[in-house]
């Protein structure tokens, strides 16, 4: 069992970090040792300062507390078994921050303070990053916020950019094993032409309800239909969605999913795979066809599918026959991981190495 237990200074006390198991962190908060931050004032971007404090000090009428100008990113650091500390995709994550900016007309991070400001964070707390083979790893998330006060709907004339970091496990308590999921029409994730293809706060609050129903029922997971037609496939609240059928790997495609960077790179290995790929509609019919399913994003990576729960029209759709990953879902989590980790070479160049 790996743990360990040390001594730290914050504002010249002394505190005793309780011990962590890393085998069995769930997805949650663990406090780290420094955030860093960065604050757009009078026109430009600031120099980043890095902090141990974990409040923030913000206006009561900032305009991330009451319309919503705030958006944020979710992304990990991972020790080889060579040593080296390699964050997954960090140039992507930048640049969905940008798009997510502009959705809610906010000043947008640009992406070398954005990269500067994750590599500081992860370097200032190393000793948090999980060790190889221990199933967990570093999350790193960045948060912009909207800061100055307004009263009217408008932008605010002031932003905080902030990113800190926390050890983590699986997001789904099961791990790689496949879990139920259900379909429940009466809630939408997101309106077709709202903001569901950026990364922001009221996507996750829309599907608050829906995602604790599904829980209290024994589902790992909600997965949204199209809130137009409630015919297709969106996605899985948390993650996107993916399906296997005659070797092909498809996805859909919608104006209200949040595009993925985890199921960008699984398309691009299903087709060095010798996969064919496929992002459309998938009506919710065709969920009887698929061989293997999985919901997939930065903190699940991948969380195969056992069965799919129609809980109006009283429909199952079995995915998993044997209660196990498919074959080609562990092959994708595999070699993913395997990259993520440097296991094995990374011909993408996806891997940023902190130097």
């Amino acid at each position: 069992m790996a743990t360990f237990a040390s001594v730290i200074q914050i504002s010249n006390t002394y505190c005793i970090m309780e011990q962590l198991d890393w085998s069995s962190l769930g997805f949650g908060y663990h406090k780290t040792d420094y955030n860093v931050r960065c604050y757009y004032r009078d026109g430009k971007w600031g120099e980043l300062e890095v902090s141990s404090e974990e409040t923030i000090t913000m206006h009561m009428g900032a305009t991330c507390l009451h319309y919503g100008q705030e958006a944020f990113e979710g992304l990990k650091a991972f020790k080889g078994k060579d040593g080296k500390v390699r964050i997954f995709r960090i140039d992507e994550n930048a640049k969905r921050m940008i798009r997510s900016a502009e959705g809610v007309v906010m000043q947008p991070v640009p992406q070398k303070l954005f990269e500067e400001a994750c590599i500081k964070a992860v370097k200032l707390n190393e000793r948090f990053i999980p060790p190889y083979e221990s199933g967990a790893s570093l999350y790193i998330r960045p948060l912009l916020l909207g800061l100055g006060a307004q009263v009217g709907v408008k932008p605010a004339p002031e932003y905080l950019f902030i990113v800190f970091v926390t050890p983590v496990g699986p997001y789904f308590k099961e791990g790689f094993k496949p879990t139920p999921m259900a379909i429940m029409r009466g809630y939408d994730r997101a309106a077709p032409l709202g903001t569901g293809t950026i990364k922001v706060g009221g996507n996750y609050a829309a599907g608050m309800i829906p995602t604790v129903l599904a829980h209290d029922k024994g589902y790992s997971a909600c997965l949204f239909l199209d809130a137009k037609e409630k015919k297709y496939i969106d996605e899985c609240g948390p993650a996107n969605f993916f399906g296997i059928k005659n070797n092909t790997y498809i996805t859909p495609e919608s104006t209200s999913i949040l595009p993925s960077i985890t199921n960008k790179s699984l398309m691009q290995l299903a087709k060095d795979m010798g996969m064919n790929v496929e992002r459309r509609h998938v009506p919710e019919s065709e969920l009887a066809e698929f061989e293997e399913a999985g919901a997939c994003g930065t903190a699940a990576v991948i969380s195969p599918i056992l069965r799919i729960d129609d809980l109006d029209e009283n429909k199952t759709y079995q995915i998993s026959k044997d209660g196990k990953p498919g074959k080609r879902c562990e092959e994708l989590y595999n070699r993913l991981r395997a990259i993520q980790y440097g296991d094995i070479e990374d011909p993408y160049g996806w891997v940023t190495i902190v130097e």
